[in-house]
C-alpha cells in the first residue's frame, strides 16, 4: 500500500507510474502551474511531503479541461484523494492585469506561454473531477482556495462571490501552508477515516453542522450581499483573528449549516520540508520545451523563512503564509546551499538569500502572552511592536556564512525589503547600521530594490506603510555607503499608482517627489485588488471597514491608466498621452511646470 522508495521524478503519466511498478496512486494533485520539482514551487512541496510519509503520489500539471478531459482520466482513481491548486498564483491574477485585460503571458507555463489554465482554475478543476468521481474524496488549496475561503470580493467579476469550498463542492480546504495538515488528512483517510470524520485539523476549512462555542461567527455570505455594513464587519472579524498566535476557529453561517475554519498551527520546524529529496528541476516532460520563466528566476534562490508581519493593506501574505515568522535552521539553509552548487548551471552565485519580506529572518516575539491578547493586524505599522525581537544579528551571520562557502562567489537578496525595520527617521535603530552595512557592500546585485509604494502620506496611511520621509532616509544613508565603500549601485522604488484613497493631484505630487530625489521609474505597478486584503475592501465598500470613513476609489479604467503614466512622464510616449487626456487646466499646467524644471 505504501511506497517507501525515494524516486527522482514524481510520476505525471501512466507509463511513468507503471515503471515504477503502481497499480494505483495514494494520492494525484493536479496544477495549474507546470510541474517543477523545487521547493518554491507548493505542488512540488506538497508531492515531496507526502512522499516522505510514504505515500504513492502522482502529479498531473495544466490538465486540459477544454477537449474529452482525458488528463483527468488518465491516471484513474487515487486511493485517498484527489488534491487541486491553481498553482503558485491565484489564477485570475495570474491571467488578468490590473485593468482586466487579458495577459499575453504566464510565468509558470513552458515558453511563458499563455492559455495553459482556465479561469477560476480551483473551481473548474474540482467541479470536473466531482463529476467524474463524485466518491473520491477531493482536497483543495493553494493561495487561491486560501485566499477565498470565506466570501470575498472578486475584482474581475466585481461581485462578493461566496466561499470556494462552496462553489467546487470541495470536502476539505486547506489554508496557508498547508504541509502539515495534508498530511493529518491523509494519515486520517489511510486509517479508515470518511471525509465527515476530518475535523479538528488546524488550518483546514470543512462544511459542518455544528459549531463550537467560542467561534468567531462571520456574517453569512447572503448577509455581506445585501448589506456593505455586514461585509465590513465579515472583514474585519475575519483579519483580526485570522493571525492570533492561539486563535479561535471562525465559522460562516451557510444555507445547511456552517463552514469552519479551524486556526493555524502554532510552532512548526520547516526545515523538514526543504530537507527533501528535490531534483530543483522541472519534470523531464519539458526537456523539449522552453524554459518556464518562473523557474529560471528561482532556481538558485533559497528561502530562509515564512510568513511577514507586516500586513500591508494591499498584500496577501499575512493572510495565506501568516503574521508570525518560521526561520529555517542555518544548517538546513546551507544543506540547500550544498544541492545548489550541484546544478549542472550553477556558477558561483545565490541569486536571492530571502523570504516574503528578506530581513524578518529569525524576528521571533518576545512575548507569546502579549501576542495572544493583541488584535493589531500589522506589528510594523504604525509602529514596530516592541515585542518583536526586530535584530538582524542572526541574518547578518548567515549572511556571512554563506559567502564564505566553498564554490560560493557572491550571495545576493532581491527579495523585498523591510527597511523600517532598521531605520527611523532619526537614524539607523537596533543593529541596523552593521545590518544595511553588511547588505549594500556585500550582496547587492547592482540594484537595491525596495517598496515605498506612494510619497503622499494620506495614502500611505491607507497601505499601512511608512512615511515617504523614511524611504529618503534610507536613499541617503544608502548613497553614503555606495560612496564608502566606493560602488555606484542604483536604488529602485516599487510604486503602485490606483490605490484607494489616491486622487490624481496625489500622482502629479508622487512624480515631483521622485523627481526631486532624481529617480526615473521604468515600471509602476497598477493597484489589483486581490482576495482577502484590506485594499480590495476599501475598494469594494467605498469606505475603510475598520472606522467607515469614506474613501476615494478610482474605478474607471482610462483613469487608471491615465494615473499609472503619470508617474512615467519622463517618457516621450506617456508624456504626450497625460497631457492629451488630463481635463484639468490646472493639473495640465502643474504638470508642465513639473516637466520644465
Amino acid at each position: 500500500m505504501m511506497n517507501k522508495k525515494n524516486i527522482a521524478y514524481l510520476p505525471t503519466s501512466a507509463d511513468e507510474m507503471k515503471e515504477l511498478g503502481w497499480n494505483q496512486a495514494d494520492i494525484i494533485l493536479f496544477s495549474g502551474d507546470a510541474y517543477v520539482d523545487h521547493p518554491a514551487f507548493g505542488v512540488a512541496v506538497i508531492a515531496r511531503v507526502l512522499e516522505a510519509k510514504g505515500y504513492k503520489v502522482a502529479v498531473v500539471p495544466q490538465p486540459n479541461w477544454r477537449d474529452d478531459l482525458r488528463d483527468f482520466k488518465k491516471l484513474g482513481v487515487p486511493r485517498l484523494f484527489f488534491g487541486v491548486s491553481s498553482g503558485n498564483m491565484d489564477s485570475m491574477v495570474n491571467h488578468y492585469t490590473a485593468r482586466k485585460r487579458l495577459r499575453s503571458d504566464d510565468a509558470y507555463s513552458a515558453g511563458g506561454r499563455a492559455g495553459f489554465r482556465p479561469d477560476y482554475a480551483t473551481k473548474v478543476y474540482s467541479q470536473i473531477l466531482k463529476k467524474l468521481y463524485p466518491d473520491t474524496p477531493l482536497v483543495i488549496g493553494g493561495i487561491e482556495a486560501s485566499l477565498r475561503r470565506f466570501t470575498h470580493y472578486d475584482y474581475w467579476s466585481d461581485s462578493l462571490m461566496p466561499s470556494i469550498l462552496e462553489e467546487t463542492s470541495a470536502d476539505v480546504l486547506v489554508y496557508g501552508m498547508g504541509e502539515k495538515s495534508i498530511c493529518e488528512i491523509a494519515d486520517r483517510l489511510h486509517g479508515g477515516k470518511k471525509t465527515d470524520e476530518l475535523r479538528n485539523i488546524p488550518q483546514t476549512v470543512i462544511r459542518t453542522d455544528a459549531i463550537e462555542p467560542d467561534c468567531i461567527i462571520l456574517p453569512s455570505f447572503i448577509e455581506c450581499t445585501e448589506s456593505k455594513k455586514k461585509f465590513a464587519l465579515h472583514f474585519t472579524l475575519l483579519e483580526k483573528n485570522s493571525n492570533n498566535i492561539k486563535g479561535n476557529a471562525i465559522a460562516e453561517k451557510t444555507k445547511s449549516g456552517y463552514l469552519l475554519a479551524y486556526p493555524p498551527h502554532g510552532t512548526e520546524n520547516i526545515n523538514d520540508y526543504y530537507d527533501l529529496p528535490y531534483t530543483r528541476l522541472p519534470h523531464p516532460r519539458y526537456r523539449k520545451k522552453p524554459p518556464i520563466p518562473a523557474y529560471e528566476m528561482i532556481r538558485h534562490s533559497i528561502n530562509i523563512h515564512r510568513g511577514c508581519f507586516g500586513a500591508c493593506s494591499f498584500c496577501t501574505i499575512s493572510m495565506h503564509q501568516g503574521r508570525f515568522i518560521k526561520s529555517r535552521s542555518q544548517q538546513s539553509i546551507f544543506n540547500e546551499l550544498e544541492q545548489v552548487k550541484q546544478m549542472p548551471d550553477y556558477k558561483g552565485t545565490i541569486s536571492d538569500l530571502g523570504g516574503p519580506s528578506a530581513n524578518m529572518y529569525g524576528m521571533n516575539v518576545k512575548d507569546e502572552d502579549l501576542c495572544i491578547k493583541c488584535k493589531r493586524p500589522s506589528c510594523l505599522y504604525p509602529k514596530l511592536c516592541n515585542n518583536i525581537n526586530a535584530n538582524h544579528t542572526e541574518l547578518t551571520d548567515l549572511y556571512k556564512k554563506a559567502e564564505m562557502v566553498q564554490g560560493v562567489s557572491h550571495v545576493f537578496v532581491t527579495s523585498g525589503l523591510r527597511y523600517d525595520l532598521f531605520i527611523n527617521e532619526d537614524g539607523f535603530i537596533n543593529d541596523g547600521r552593521k545590518y544595511f552595512e553588511q547588505l549594500v557592500k556585500k550582496h547587492i546585485s547592482g540594484r537595491l530594490k525596495v517598496a515605498p509604494e506612494h510619497s503622499v502620506d494620506k495614502v500611505l496611511k491607507n497601505m499601512r506603510k511608512p512615511s515617504y520621509k523614511l524611504f529618503r532616509k534610507l536613499k541617503k544613508e544608502y548613497n553614503n555607503l555606495n560612496r564608502s565603500f566606493v560602488k555606484r549601485q542604483e536604488i529602485i522604488p516599487y510604486i503602485i499608482t490606483g490605490h484607494p484613497g489616491e486622487n490624481i493631484e496625489d500622482c502629479i505630487n508622487m512624480a515631483r517627489s521622485l523627481k526631486e530625489d532624481g529617480l526615473y521609474p521604468e515600471q509602476i505597478q497598477d493597484f489589483t485588488p486581490t482576495p482577502m486584503t484590506l485594499s480590495s475592501a476599501e475598494y469594494y465598500l467605498g469606505f475603510n471597514p475598520y472606522t467607515g470613513d469614506h474613501v476615494q476609489i478610482n474605478r474607471d479604467m482610462d483613469e487608471k491608466k491615465l494615473h499609472n503614466s503619470i508617474l512615467l512622464y519622463h517618457k516621450k510616449e506617456f508624456r504626450d498621452y497625460v497631457i492629451k487626456n488630463l481635463r484639468n487646466k490646472h493639473l495640465k499646467e502643474t504638470l508642465r511646470d513639473l516637466l520644465s524644471k
